[in-house]
């Protein structure tokens, strides 16, 4: 036993070691990505607090105020169009059940004249558009603005028509492919391998997972976005609907566990951008900096360019 320990523990220090020096000096190992976009200030839906989300209005709006990327999630109506929408039942939206797969584009109804802002309970937003934008208006309107597509469902066509105006339009340096599924971003990624893409959930768990056991610095990752919930926004603007995060030790743990200004400067130093989100108050957005964020989504593209323009962080 202790000719076993005279071995393993020499090991094991000299690997915790390299594994903490690499840590802080992954270029020695790694190349540093160079993506064409670096985004300290993204719009969440275009901005769902300051205007109907998703709409061009808003887009417009977030981009007067200065933001560098327009997240957004896209669906594909009955008749082939790509819509701009989060959701694909449009019930929370227009108050209509209904799904934008079973309607045509001309069928959509319109926004509700006033809706809740999602990350921000008891908050409305309103506006004078209340059309469904289409993915393709958006990147004729903002041809050199970078836009995070999330997609929902794996579903090959919308796949496929999305990656088609990417190209269309030449932007496939600065679209992003997003997706929570690994399934779908494979699916994403196999359709289009030339567009930035984000981490999954299982991808952000084995990201993890690397972290706490030392492998990260010797492992490469493809991936170009760390995309993420600032856990302290849980239960006070954001009040979710899966019944286990409505526990405060719960949130406790997996914001000690998630955030970790170390793995966030290992991932920034790699090339990786950070951006955490849904922050729609000066002290969430303080918070997200502070452990280590490259970026923040946020509701009010006006309040995150105040607070950047106070703390100069934007240039």
């Amino acid at each position: 036993m202790s000719s076993f320990l005279y071995f393993i523990l020499p090991a094991l220090g000299g690997y915790t070691l390299t594994s903490v020096y690499l840590l802080k000096n992954p270029l020695i190992l790694h190349r540093k990505k160079r993506t064409a976009f670096h985004c300290t200030h993204i719009s969440h839906r275009g901005g769902s607090g300051e205007r109907i989300e998703s709409t061009m209005e808003a887009f417009t709006h977030a981009v007067e105020q200065g933001t560098q990327m327009l997240e957004l999630d896209c669906h594909l109506t009955h008749d082939g169009h790509v819509v701009v929408s989060h959701d694909e039942n449009l019930q929370r939206q227009t108050g209509h059940d209904v799904t934008i797969s079973s309607l045509n584009l001309q069928d959509l109804p319109l926004y509700k004249e006033k809706l809740e802002v999602t990350f921000y309970a008891g908050r409305y937003s309103s506006g004078a558009d209340r059309k469904f934008a289409l993915l393709e208006d958006v990147f004729r309107k903002f041809p050199e603005m970078p836009v995070s597509i999330e997609i929902k469902e794996n579903n090959s066509q919308l796949i496929e028509k999305v990656s088609n105006l990417v190209k269309t339009h030449n932007r496939e340096d600065i679209t992003v492919w997003a997706s929570v599924d690994s399934r779908i971003m494979k699916r994403c990624r196999t359709v289009n391998d030339s567009m930035p893409y984000s981490f999954t959930v299982n991808r952000g768990v084995l990201l993890l997972l690397l972290y706490y056991s030392g492998l990260l610095p010797f492992v490469p990752l493809g991936e170009s976005l760390l995309q993420f919930y600032l856990p302290s926004i849980i239960n006070r603007t954001f009040i979710p609907e899966v019944r286990i995060l409505r526990n405060r030790l719960v949130i406790c743990l997996l914001e000690k566990v998630t955030m970790r200004k170390s793995l966030f400067n290992h991932l920034a130093a790699r090339g990786i951008q950070v951006h955490l989100f849904v922050c729609n108050k000066d002290e969430d957005i303080k918070s997200a900096f502070d452990v280590g964020a490259t970026g923040v989504m946020t509701d009010y593209p006006t309040v995150l360019s105040s607070y950047l323009h106070r703390n100069r962080r934007q240039d």
